[in-house]
């Protein structure tokens, strides 16, 4: 199977090559903006900018991928708040293209979302609830989603949550290993308590695009961790794990922060549709803590 992955100098992009250089049957076409910085075995890389239609044509044209799997997005959620042209350009004309190019070369589309659709009102959600984003990042997504959904192309959405994880070439931090680093550092830090999530581990979340892409499921699919859990409890969690001073956390509450997009105070997912019908099992927190622990001494090794 032909597999073209866009995005993938991303966390989750980095994790999906991984995983899928190394599947037996799996012809990888990994593309991104800009040149790798590490080398990645089995690896078929093309220079691709997906909000530039003629690249995206050419390339998905000479490629002719089974499957096209989307992890490129701006998902800078304040910067998307203010910089709203580029965030429409990337999260909705670039999938305009995806979606043309998918239906001159019948290739599957695989699509990352967001729980940022929802507005947070109450949670876990399931795939079946109404979308309602707070913020112009949730809009640009929703805006793809709806696009993506009333095409004639064969395409599945994976929505997720609060992606957490460590690569060799992390271009960006995420809540554990700001936390484990701050702590380390002797920072105190303040972290919200009024805002509830599934954290995922970029493992489980790369997993649940291989199944989905080898599967080619078809539909909306939640795609996270299982624990609920708010900044808070991650953060106390975080510093247990790594023997921290978990004195330095200091518990506080959204109104504390000023930021130019609002976040949704309480989503979080239930899995039930992909344990099903893509048979994932995502880590529990705990465990994602661990590999990321055996991950950081295998690169500091």
């Amino acid at each position: 199977m032909k597999i073209l992955v866009t995005g993938c100098k991303g966390l989750l992009g980095q994790k999906l090559v991984e995983l899928l250089a190394a599947a037996k049957g799996i012809h990888l076409i990994a593309t991104a903006k800009s040149e790798l910085t590490h080398s990645q075995p089995m690896l078929e890389f093309n220079r691709l900018d997906i909000t530039q239609q003629h690249e995206v044509d050419e390339l998905i044209s000479k490629t002719k991928p089974e499957v096209i799997i989307n992890t490129a997005a701006m998902t800078q959620v304040d910067q998307c708040e203010t910089e709203r042209e580029k965030c429409w350009l990337a999260n909705v004309t670039a999938v305009d293209y995806l979606v043309g190019a998918s239906k001159k070369n019948n290739s599957h589309l695989i699509h990352l979302s967001t729980d940022f659709v929802f507005d947070g009102s109450h949670g876990p959600l399931d795939e079946n609830e109404k979308p309602n984003p707070l913020s112009y990042y949730g809009e640009s997504k929703l805006a793809a989603e709806t696009l993506i959904q009333k095409s004639n192309i064969d395409w599945a959405i994976l929505r997720t949550v609060l992606v957490y994880g460590v690569t060799p070439d992390m271009s960006r931090s995420n809540i554990v290993l700001w936390v484990k680093k701050s702590l380390e550092d002797g920072k105190k830090i303040n972290v919200v308590n009024d805002q509830w999530r599934t954290p995922t581990l970029a493992e489980d979340l790369a997993m649940g695009c291989y199944l989905a892409a080898t599967k080619k499921v078809k539909g909306i699919f939640n795609v996270s961790g299982e624990e609920m859990m708010t900044p808070y409890d991650i953060a106390i969690a975080t510093a247990d794990f790594f023997k921290l001073d978990k004195s330095l956390i200091h518990q506080t509450d959204s109104t504390q922060f000023t930021q130019p997009a609002k976040r949704p105070p309480k989503t979080g997912f239930i899995i039930e549709k992909a344990k099903k019908e893509l048979e994932y099992k995502p880590h529990t927190f705990t465990e994602g803590l661990a590999l990321i622990s055996r991950q950081i001494a295998g690169l500091n090794s």
